[in-house]
C-alpha cells in the first residue's frame, strides 16, 4: 500500500469518526473470508461503518475525535465498527454476530467519548432505537390525556347509570 492510498484510508475513517455516535472494536481473528462478508453485508443493512484497518492508521484517523481514547489499546488483529446513524447499531450488530460466531471477540466500546470494557457492550446494545425511544416518549406525553379523557367521560357515564338504574328500580316497583 503506497502513501497516497493510505492517506485516502486515514481521512476516510477520520471523516467517519468525527460523525459517528459510538465506536466498537473487536478481534476478528479465526473468523473465515464468508463470515466475514455476512458481517460486512449486515452492517451494511444496519448502518453501521465496519473496517479492517491497520493500527497505526486508525490511530492516525482517530486523533481529535471522540474516539481518541481508543488509541491506546488499538493493537492486534481489530475489525472497528462505527455507528452513523443510531447509538448503538454497531454494538447491536457486533454482540449478535459475536453470538454466532465465537471467533469475533470484543476487545473495547466507545461512547461519549469514554473508552469502556467489552463487559459494556450489553448495555450499549439495549439502548432503545430512535423509533422505540420516540415511541416510548409519545406513550409517556399521550397516558396523561388518556387519562384525564377517560375521567371526563366517565362523568356522563355515571349519570346514565343512574338514570337507568332509577329507570329500572321503578319498573320494578
Amino acid at each position: 500500500m503506497n502513501l497516497d492510498d493510505k492517506k485516502v484510508i486515514v481521512s476516510e475513517l477520520a471523516t467517519v469518526a468525527a460523525s459517528a455516535h459510538s465506536a466498537v472494536a473487536a478481534e476478528y481473528r479465526g473468523l473465515s473470508v464468508a463470515q466475514m462478508t455476512a458481517l460486512r453485508q449486515q452492517a451494511r443493512s444496519s448502518g453501521v461503518y465496519l473496517r479492517v484497518v491497520k493500527n497505526n492508521l486508525a490511530k492516525r484517523a482517530i486523533e481529535g475525535t471522540d474516539f481518541e481514547c481508543m488509541q491506546p489499546e488499538l493493537h492486534g488483529p481489530l475489525i472497528l465498527a462505527f455507528s452513523e446513524e443510531e447509538p448503538s447499531s454497531a454494538a447491536r450488530l457486533v454482540k449478535n454476530f459475536a453470538k454466532e460466531n465465537e471467533q469475533l471477540k470484543v476487545r473495547m466500546v466507545s461512547f461519549g467519548g469514554q473508552l469502556m470494557g467489552a463487559s459494556d457492550l450489553d448495555r450499549l446494545a439495549s439502548l432503545p432505537t430512535r423509533e422505540e425511544a420516540l415511541a416510548t416518549l409519545l406513550a409517556t406525553m399521550k397516558a396523561p390525556l388518556d387519562k384525564f379523557a377517560r375521567t371526563v367521560n366517565e362523568v356522563p357515564g355515571k349519570l346514565v347509570r343512574t338514570v337507568a338504574a332509577i329507570r329500572d328500580q321503578k319498573q320494578a316497583a
